[in-house]
């Protein structure tokens, strides 16, 4: 079972697919320490539920997220440096978690992405925008940077451009953020979008889909050397002999179905 009693966010799980909801419209889903916290657990719990085959974020309301929470901008302004570290370690956490989450992520977004938001859009596998998306790396404008959040915006990006949007703070639109590899596709409706993606995700392998996102991350340096070889060599190898690759292998050659595609997901409560 889904946990649902969070104060910020909602779940739901349905035939295999959980929704992470962003659900503090009043406040253009600006977050704050209740809600990292609970996305936190929402994700993790997603990570251990044998029912959710995919991750969809998305938000109520007109925008997706505003970034820090004014009130919450105000206590840190009041912190120590001890306790801003704590703070700061919790949503580095947070864009931890739903980087290395172990099945695909797609972020459905609408309305206004700015500051954080971008952090989360550029964790998941996937981003869908819709045309009236925008969004803004704001925090030079207040004195701050984009810290936690810039291994991933500047993985998206590219260190060229997100040199240009962190300096300047400006607003950006869809279109641009389809340019800077921001987000992939463009919709306006959100839902027809994800639908061939979360289809695709189906039908493939779920530890091969969780082993390419472990590869992918092992070769974020760009490097290719002796360990590079050797790794991406012997994940192949035990790929390959593993149970699911097998079956994968022996589905194919056998020109059936494999087993996964077969399994019934339960339907979760929501």
């Amino acid at each position: 079972m889904i946990k649902n009693d969070f104060q910020h966010i909602q779940c739901h799980l349905n035939q295999g697919v959980g929704e992470l909801i962003l659900n503090r419209a009043e406040k253009h889903n600006a977050f704050d320490e209740v809600m990292i916290n609970e996305m936190i657990v929402a994700i993790e719990q997603f990570a251990d539920s044998s029912e959710c085959q995919i991750l969809v974020l998305r938000a109520n309301g007109k925008n997706f997220s505003a970034g820090a929470d004014l009130n919450w901008m105000r206590k840190q302004a009041k912190m120590d440096f001890e306790q801003n570290l704590t703070d700061a370690h919790e949503l580095a956490k947070l864009m931890h978690v739903l980087d290395k989450f172990p099945k695909p992520s797609i972020a459905l977004v609408n309305g206004a992405a700015f500051g954080g938001a971008l952090g989360l859009i550029c964790c998941c596998d996937i981003a869908i925008a819709n045309q009236g998306a925008s969004f803004c790396l704001s925090e030079v404008k207040l004195g701050l940077i984009p810290a936690v959040i810039s291994p991933y915006v500047v993985r998206a990006m590219g260190i060229r451009q997100a040199r240009r949007y962190m300096l300047t703070a400006e607003r950006f639109s869809a279109d641009e953020a389809l340019k800077q590899q921001v987000i992939h596709v463009i919709d306006d409706d959100l839902d027809i979008a994800a639908a061939p993606f979360i289809t695709a995700f189906k039908a493939n392998s779920p530890q091969g889909m969780a082993w390419v996102k472990t590869l992918v991350s092992r070769l974020e340096d760009g490097v290719i050397n002796d360990a590079t070889l050797s790794y991406t060599s012997e994940q192949i190898a035990r790929i390959r002999v593993s149970d699911e690759g097998q079956e994968g292998l022996n589905a194919f050659f056998e020109k059936r179905s494999p087993a996964w595609q077969h399994a019934a997901v339960p339907q979760g409560a929501k």
